[in-house]
């Protein structure tokens, strides 16, 4: 008999993906989005959609009375890290009490596993590379969100008996993304920037760095765990593991699209400086092995950003706190 997969956020980047990776892998699939950041169209046929957000807790009830759902893939969320200093009653409502809403439905109909996509935001800064024994200390709203949901997961588990797997992804890029998006993805921004003609926009001196990871490498090894038991009821970082600076990034871009390399940096935001992570449990339990190199994987951005078109940003209309908001964002 076929098993079913719900599928929070699949209308999304890192979503929509692994939705494709499960219809190959011969489950059925329920999409839930509510399209705040995601595209109807990215949303693979086979699969059924259901337009709605997971905050509405009546709404996941239904879900599940209707269907009998095995497992639950959640990526729902609002990944801005350092938006979410200036959002925080949008970021917890919506990454907490949402994620909330979905562990609750999930003990209640008996659903065998819920794969959860938290982020390394939840080691804050701290030692490099990160890794899972490293106790978290997260320093943005977004960050103690993820990490909120993880350690009730883990007493979800253990109170009520449910299955988890949880998935620390970092700095995905890919395609399918929001390159519309001028709070996240800075991949995607830059791309979006270049087909725009304007300059790449960099905050501080971009000298941070991060270990970019292409979803092709990702979405696989997510949609396979719920597979493989060893991964049950643990945690696993999961990315590339060469770091490279803002400015080596925006080197990548430009020499992939063949444009001049036209940078503007301004005032530097707060955030954690360095973060890239450990993947080692990753490579011993699902035999996890990047496939792609960063100028790889941009040029498949490239291409598939290219065909759909460049996309104009869009402002976050429900900012809470204007005090030390970054002066880009005001605009």
């Amino acid at each position: 008999m076929t098993q079913t997969c719900l599928i929070t956020g699949g209308a999304g980047f890192i979503g929509a993906h692994v939705t494709r990776e499960l219809i190959k892998n011969n489950y059925k699939t329920i999409v839930l989005d509510d399209l705040s950041g995601g595209f109807e169209e990215n949303v693979p046929r086979e699969a059924q959609f259901i337009k709605g957000s997971i905050t509405d807790h009546e709404l996941i009830n239904k879900i599940f009375e209707k269907n009998t759902i095995s497992y639950v893939f959640h990526f729902a969320a609002y990944a801005a890290e350092g938006l979410s200093h200036f959002i925080k009653r949008f970021n917890y409502c919506n990454n907490l009490m949402g994620s909330v809403n979905l562990i609750n439905a999930s003990v209640n109909y008996g659903v065998k596993c819920f794969v959860f996509t938290s982020s390394i935001a939840v080691y804050g800064t701290n030692q490099l590379p990160m890794k899972e024994s490293t106790i978290p200390s997260p320093e943005d709203p977004y960050g103690i969100a993820k990490y909120a949901v993880e350690l009730d997961l883990k007493a979800t588990s253990k109170m009520f008996g449910l299955d988890y797997i949880i998935f620390r992804p970092h700095n995905v890029y890919g395609e399918y993304q929001n390159i519309g998006d001028r709070y996240r993805n800075v991949i995607g921004i830059f791309i979006n920037n270049l087909m725009q003609g304007k300059p790449m926009t960099i905050f501080g001196d971009g000298e941070q760095t991060r270990a970019f990871s292409y979803i092709g490498d990702i979405a696989p090894v997510i949609a396979r765990s719920i597979e493989v038991k060893e991964a049950y009821n643990d945690v696993f970082n999961i990315g590339a593991d060469m770091p490279y600076t803002v400015n080596q990034l925006a080197e990548v871009i430009s020499r992939v699209m063949e444009k001049p390399l036209t940078k503007i940096h301004l005032e530097a935001r707060q955030e954690v400086v360095h973060a890239y992570s450990d993947h080692e449990k990753a490579k011993t339990v699902f035999n996890f092995e990047p496939q792609y190199n960063l100028e790889q994987g941009i040029k498949r951005q490239v291409e598939w950003a290219l065909k759909v078109g460049s996309k104009k940003s869009k402002d976050f209309s429900n900012i809470e706190i204007e005090k030390n908001l970054p002066s880009s964002w005001k605009s």
